[in-house]
């Protein structure tokens, strides 16, 4: 599952913060993440605090898991500039016990996005003009539209307690293999056919009324156009959807029993579906704009936005990270690999753009991180995340070894208790400092990132030069020289930005104002800066990479 840039906000606090090369600070005219001067990070920051679009503006609704913004993006003197006219927070809801997406308030909070760049194309951005609109989410989540056009039935959060078990479960109704070769997905508990299979258990009223399965970002797209469709890239996070046809598996829905007519064929990023319906242009003032289909997998929008050459080749010579609250590292390749050891590993194929497959692995990333930070601040004692990573960085290597992917740290009531147990079942010593919590948290990220690494390289047959970090962790430099250090690779870290960048490039696409994935990357590679931290004692990491293999013996 594509689920990226939940972080964001929380790496808000490094742009203040200044050691040396350590870190580097990216302008702040689109606040906090600007990101408009070009690749060298030496070049001029814009003088104005406020990008002037004079042309095509194409709007990107882009949503995680914890936040989502809407930002406007154009072409100014040949780069790409940026400019969010929306931030809010994507909050959770509990009714009874029942986790749910609060799908109506993000519905809420992206017109008023809307309704903002609108009003600054009419005023502040002389000659500028709507071009298009288009919505990435986080995968997996989806919701249901009825007869009636209405929404049918409450939005489950892919975390919610009744999902738990169900990779096994499934497998008991379709056997494991047929269930691989026909889609290639990682096995996991959160993704869709583990959530229609639990909801089906459960005996939801959905199963009865529904008439249209759409995934998030397609409920969005209908709630602005009125156009049911659904994009390919956030079909393949499904595990229904067939990666070498783009199409559902009969042979999967027939056995689990799941009506046929829910679910319209995928359509590719580029489409466009229709225009703004008018009720919506009434609200936000975008009078006649057209809906172009992004990557809605906010994965594959990010990896369109790697600012990497070349598209697709059948022996990469470079990989990506984007590194969030999950870390999703995989390679593009021309298509899917459905090999036994392709399943026995867990990789997943995951659709890209233009027919592309994203062979990839999705690991825990910076969520522990994160609720360690959560921990402490229950406790009245949070850090700020520059002193977290200072301790990181001052604290012993390799005194604690943490698993991103073990299951106790999925979703512990506290995340520092959960460690602490872990690091006694592993024979490890248990942590008494919170710098080496810190610390075990990201090696153990760069570790992980390791032994994917030379699975990629073992699948596609090719020596991997070059992995680009994307996203919200690319900020954290302590783990991008971590990561260049245990893989022993040269890393390139940014843009921070990616996931907005791809989903408004795959518009300009579809729009015709770009022509190719090669051109649309190279309009990264000159519109936004990039750091790149070279391997340093790369043979340090050896041993605890043998004693860290064993966690998964």
């Amino acid at each position: 599952m594509g689920i990226v840039a939940e972080c964001r906000r929380f790496f808000a606090a490094f742009f203040d913060f200044a050691c040396g090369p350590t870190f580097f600070s990216p302008p702040s005219n689109l606040c906090p993440f600007k990101l408009s001067q070009g690749a060298n990070m030496s070049a001029a920051e814009p003088s104005s605090s406020e990008v002037q679009f004079s042309g095509p503006v194409h709007l990107a609704v882009d949503l995680g898991a914890s936040s989502g913004r809407v930002i406007a993006g154009g072409v100014n003197d040949g780069r790409l500039e940026l400019v969010e006219t929306g931030r809010f927070v994507n909050r959770p809801l509990k009714v009874q016990d029942a986790m749910l997406w609060n799908h109506l308030q993000l519905w809420q909070d992206i017109q008023d996005g809307l309704r903002d760049a609108s009003l600054r194309a009419q005023s502040s951005w002389s000659g500028a003009s709507i071009a298009s609109v288009g919505v990435d989410t986080w995968g997996v989540s989806f919701g249901f539209v009825d007869r009636h056009d209405q929404i049918a039935g409450p939005v489950w959060h892919y975390r919610d307690a009744r999902h738990r078990g169900m990779a096994e479960k499934i497998c008991e109704i379709v056997p494991k293999e047929t269930i691989f070769q026909e889609t290639g997905m990682q096995f996991m508990d959160i993704n869709s056919l583990c959530q229609l299979i639990a909801a089906k258990q459960n005996e939801d009223s959905v199963f009865e009324t529904a008439e249209s399965f759409l995934m998030m970002g397609d409920l969005f797209h209908w709630l602005l156009s009125g156009e049911r469709s659904v994009e390919a890239s956030n079909a393949s996070t499904t595990q229904l959807l067939n990666p070498a046809t783009q199409s559902w598996s009969t042979k999967l829905l027939d056995g689990f029993g799941l009506p046929p007519s829910w679910f319209a064929e995928p359509s590719p990023a580029g489409t466009t579906i229709g225009n703004v319906q008018p009720s919506v242009a009434m609200d936000t003032g975008l009078h006649d704009v057209p809906v172009i289909l992004p990557a809605t997998h906010d994965t594959a929008s990010a990896v369109l936005a790697v600012p990497a050459e070349g598209f697709a080749p059948a022996s990469p010579d470079w990989c990506y990270i984007s590194s969030g609250t999950w870390s999703l590292m995989g390679v593009e390749i021309p298509q899917p690999n459905v090999s036994p050891l392709c399943s026995e590993l867990n990789f997943t194929n995951e659709g890209g753009v233009r027919g592309s497959t994203r062979l990839l692995q999705n690991i825990g990333g910076l969520w522990i991180y994160q609720q360690i930070r959560a921990a402490l601040d229950r406790q009245g004692n949070a850090p700020s995340w520059a002193e977290m990573t200072q301790a990181a960085a001052g604290a012993e290597p390799f005194a604690l070894l943490v698993n991103p992917d073990d299951p106790a740290l999925v979703a512990p009531d506290n995340m520092i208790d959960a460690i602490c147990g872990l690091a006694g079942r592993t024979g490890q010593r248990v942590p008494t400092d919170n710098g080496v919590l810190f610390r075990g948290a990201l090696e153990g990220l760069a570790l992980r990132y390791r032994m994917c690494l030379q699975h990629l390289e073992a699948f596609t047959e090719s020596h991997i030069k070059t992995i680009h970090i994307v996203g919200g962790g690319s900020l954290n430099a302590l783990l991008c020289q971590m990561t260049a250090d245990a893989c022993g690779r040269r890393v390139v870290a940014g843009p921070v930005e990616a996931t907005a960048i791809g989903n408004i490039l795959m518009q300009m696409i579809g729009s015709g104002s770009l022509h190719s994935i090669d051109e649309a990357r190279q309009l990264v590679r000159h519109s936004f800066p990039t750091q790149t931290y070279e391997p340093q004692q790369t043979d340090r990491w050896d041993e605890p990479a043998a004693k860290f293999a064993t966690f998964f013996e």
